[in-house]
Parts: structure tokens; sequence; C-alpha cells
């Protein structure tokens, strides 16, 4: 386990967020069960000749937090986390939750106000990294909670990380070099396409995407990775899409969720379980209700739902759809504190056309 972290950290720093001699390096995790993978990570920075800084949450924190903060708390942004989003150039983010469902009873409202009040610290990460000023990876360390949601044991869930990091490989940069090329292929061709449409169960909805640019990831910011997305223009979405698989965000759980858009405003939502809380959530601000990606997953090694959006949205035969803020560096232009994955499965007869094109049918691309 020792060498597993080492090399899981220096894909993080070397790879990912490839930190250099001088930068300030963030490296935060959820909770002190990630000890292990934080404390590889802190060396290598180190031994690049970077500055690294570290913030690790305490079990209950967050929680306690929402129940007894009030308005004006909610609202109020640390300064010192401000000059960490201005001034540093990587952020590695470690998920090592104890309860994943932490905050599925917590007021949504009072979760809305405080995603609203830190809009501003992800619209500067995301505008930095648009601009080459800051790189940032996502990744897990695998601990009971998350293997309970994902209904593995532990043995199970650490072993199935390993493999959807490419972990198990010598040499685990090499492979995701090689799925980039070929996702870059596609990003290439679909940088020509004015309209994407997608059909499928209880599925019919378009998207332009003229102008905008597709992105190949590839584990620089999200590790585990595989998927090529866009920002769609934000106006130019129109239909119906069915998001089969649970959607989840923040521990809370919406099953069977039906989404009618119109000139790329979600205007009405339909779910079996969680239709208000979905609702809530859409209602946080003004750009919540737009569409921020839309996506494909690439990661043949994820075949199934685990509850963790990192794993989940990079399934092998999935699309996803991201209500709220957009990505800057595709062209994306709708600001929202609110970035949620919606996950649909593909293989259950799902086509996509590119400008009227048939180019992926049951999960697989046929160019």
């Amino acid at each position: 386990m020792e060498n597993l972290w080492t090399k899981y950290a220096k894909v993080l720093v070397d790879y990912s967020t490839k930190v250099k001699k001088g930068e300030l390096t963030v490296i935060s995790a959820t909770s002190p069960q990630a000890a292990p993978l934080i404390k590889e990570i802190y060396k290598l920075v180190l031994e690049r000749g970077a500055y690294p800084v570290i913030r690790c949450g305490l079990e209950g924190i967050t929680e306690t937090y929402i129940k007894y903060a009030k308005d004006e708390q909610l609202e109020y942004i640390d300064p010192m986390l401000r000059i960490e989003y201005e001034k540093a150039q990587n952020f590695i983010s470690l998920g090592a939750p104890f309860n994943t469902k932490s905050l599925a009873k917590a007021d949504s409202k009072k979760l809305a106000k405080r995603s609203a009040a830190t809009k501003q610290l992800s619209e500067l990460m995301l505008s930095r990294a648009a601009k080459g000023e800051l790189k940032w990876v996502i990744a897990n360390f695998p601990t009971q909670a998350l293997a309970q949601e994902g209904r593995m044991s532990l043995d199970e869930y650490t072993e199935f990380l390993i493999q959807a990091c490419y972990l198990h490989l010598e040499n685990p940069v090499e492979k995701w070099e090689e799925i980039d090329a070929y996702q870059k292929k596609i990003a290439e061709y679909l940088n020509t396409i004015s309209e994407i449409h997608i059909i499928g169960e209880e599925t019919d909805i378009t998207y332009g995407v003229k102008g905008r640019k597709w992105k190949s990831c590839a584990g620089e910011c999200n590790f585990p990775d595989g998927e090529i997305y866009t920002s769609p223009v934000e106006d130019e979405v129109n239909g119906e899409i069915y998001f089969d698989f649970p959607q989840i965000y923040r521990g809370n759980e919406a099953n069977k969720v039906h989404l009618t858009v119109e000139k790329g405003k979600v205007v009405k939502v339909k779910a079996e379980r969680g239709e208000q809380y979905v609702n809530s959530m859409f209602d946080m601000d003004e750009g919540s209700r737009g569409i921020g990606e839309i996506a494909i997953g690439t990661n043949e090694m994820i075949k199934e739902v685990t509850g963790n959006i990192l794993f989940d949205e990079k399934i092998g035969g999935s699309i996803h759809m991201a209500i709220g803020a957009s990505y800057p560096e595709t062209g994306g232009k709708n600001i929202s504190g609110l970035h949620w994955d919606m996950i649909k499965n593909m293989k259950n007869g799902g086509k996509i056309y590119a400008d009227n094109k048939l180019i992926y049918e049951n999960g697989k691309f046929l160019i």
C-alpha cells in the first residue's frame, strides 16, 4: 500500500498538476483518513521545490457549520481562503469522507445560500485555470464510507479505485497519455460541429455547440478521469432528458429525474424521489437553471454507479449534463454556485447525432 500511495502521489503531483519549483500548492482533504496519501503528496511537493499548504477537514465540522451558522456567516468568505484562490498555482483536493450522507438532512436553503456565497471563489478558480495561471485536480482516498456507498468492501473499493485510475499499471501516466490522444481526436472532430442531438429513453434534446471548444479529460483535473466535454451555447439547449441513474448531490439523492429544457433553461423538473430538493438547488441563483456542460463518459474500467460523482460521471457508455456553472475554457458563460452533473446510461439504445450524422450508439463511438 505504501508503494501505491507513492505512485498515486506522483501522478497527482507530476502529471495532473505538474508542480514546479516556487509554486504555492494547496493540498486539501475532507478528513485525516487520507493521511497516507497527503504525506506522500506533501513530500513530493517539497522535493519539487514548491511551497505546500495543507488544509484538512474534521468529521462533523461542515454539518455543525450548516446547522448553526446565521445568514451573515453563511455569506462570509474567509479572507485567508480568498488569498489561496488568488495566489495558489496548484490545488490538489482529496475526498476521504467518514459519512457520504452527512448533509442529507441539512437545510437545503442554507446549503444553497452557502453555495451562492462561494460562487465567487469557484468563478475565480475556473477563470485562473482558463488563463493557465492555476492547475487543479480532484481525487479520492478509499474509505469505508465510499466503499459502503458503492456497495463494496473496503478492499473491493480500493481495488476498484486502483483499476479506475490505472494505478495497477507500471506506468499509469503512459496509459492516461494514450487515452488523452484518442479523446483529443474525437474532440477535434466535435469542434467542427454546430449541433449535438441526443436521443434515448424519454430523451430528445439538442445542444448548440458552434464556436464552443470540446476538451479531453485524461487525469489532469479529475483522477480518475475519462470524458470529453464542452459547455453548450447558453440559449441553444432545447428538449427533454431522462436520467435513469441515481443523481446524488451533497449527500442527497434524486431518482428518475426528468428535465424539460427551453432556450437553455430548465423549465420543468419531475423526479420519482427528491424533486423538491432538485428544485431548491436549481433555484439557488440566477444561473442555476442554465446548462453548464454536456459530456460523454469514456472510462471502461468504471461500469456502474458508486454514488460518487468523481467516478460515476466517467462511466464508459454514459453521458452527463451539468446544470449550473459552465467552463470558461470551453467558451461557457453561464455563472452559478451550482454545478450538478446528472448522469444518463446510453448503453440501452442511446444515440448521439452530430449535425445529423450518427456518431455514437449504445455507449460506443462510431467514429
